[in-house]
């Protein structure tokens, strides 16, 4: 396969770039590195610094280059500053996101991957699993962003081949360590628990203690990025061999709420999570657990690191390598 990636020095994209060249598939990315790393890229792959929206620029490269297919990742994904500052989003994950897509329809690159959120559900009316046919009712803009491009290219079905992964909430850092989250702002819990474990925070802020939970707290089903970007590749070839659309979660179909987390990573690291109740934050949900029936029907993908205390440890020893380089 020869794979257009877009969003490839960010968190899951530089991990989905680890699993194509694993796999021995050609590659270029697209970033801006406006919030991605380059650090994170391998010094032989091609990185072409560009917003998605430079139809130029992407254009000289599908002139250039024959792609089997576009992973999309490029997108902000901070559901708070969405709130605050949502055309910021429906401009970047929204309007650039289908002008990437047009640019590389001309080109006739019409095999497309889009990552998408388990924000899309906001709070489903199915309180156990969410399937991909539950109503879409995201509750913020970044949700609702991502939305509309699944909107655009579910309409467009004549023109693209599209494959939609929702993701549920992904987690954890590569085993190896060559890639992991890094980010001055985290809003990831597992990220923050990990500062806190080594020392570069004091605490962690648990926002909301009245959810109709069994602890209060929200629950959230965490994946690893390294299982995710698994399903990228899987879903890869599904698509080329069917040439169909399809929307496929992304999770392990079990739920964890806030204080579950917190308190697995204490049991790994000698009670060091000191944590304080705070409001709600806007656009919270309160429990997403993804239903993945229809991707194991479909995809020909098994987790491998379907652990919570191993998404934890691969957090806290990438976070320990990132503290020593000062990323």
């Amino acid at each position: 396969m020869k794979i257009l990636l877009t969003g490839g020095a960010g968190y899951i994209g530089s991990h989905v770039l680890l699993s194509i060249l694993e796999n021995k598939h050609d590659v270029i990315v697209i970033d801006d590195l406006s919030t991605g790393n380059k650090s994170l890229i391998p010094e032989n792959i091609k990185l072409i610094n560009a917003n998605i929206n430079d139809s130029e620029k992407i254009s000289a490269i599908l002139v250039k280059e024959n792609f089997d297919l576009l992973l999309h990742f490029a997108g902000f994904i901070k559901v708070e500053e969405s709130v605050q500052n949502p055309d910021k989003y429906f401009k970047n994950n929204t309007d650039n996101a289908i002008k990437l897509f047009e640019t590389c329809y001309k080109h006739n690159l019409k095999n497309i991957i889009f990552s998408s959120t388990a924000a899309a559900y906001g709070n489903p009316s199915n309180n156990e699993s969410i399937t991909e046919n539950e109503i879409l009712n995201p509750l913020n803009p970044y949700g609702e962003s991502k939305v509309k491009t699944e909107e655009y290219l579910l309409n467009n079905q004549d023109k693209y081949n599209s494959i939609i992964l929702r993701y549920f909430n992904v987690a954890g850092a590569d085993p190896e360590l060559r890639s992991g989250l890094i980010s001055n702002t985290p809003t990831h819990l597992i990220k923050i628990l990990s500062e806190v474990v080594i020392g570069k925070r004091e605490k962690i802020s648990i926002f909301g203690d009245d959810y109709n939970t069994k602890d209060g707290t929200a629950i959230r089903d965490y994946i690893h990025v390294s299982d995710l970007a698994s399903i990228h590749l899987e879903a890869a070839k599904y698509l080329l061999d069917k040439k169909v659309s399809n929307i496929f979660n992304c999770g392990y179909g079990r739920g964890y709420s806030v204080l579950d987390v917190i308190n697995t990573a204490n049991e790994l690291y000698d009670n060091k999570i000191m944590f304080e109740y705070d409001k709600r934050r806007p656009g919270d949900s309160e429990k997403l657990i993804s239903n993945v029936d229809k991707l194991h029907q479909h995809i020909n993908w098994k987790p491998k690191f379907d652990d919570l205390k191993l998404i934890i440890k691969t957090a806290v020893e990438w976070e320990k390598k990132i503290n020593e380089k000062n990323l």
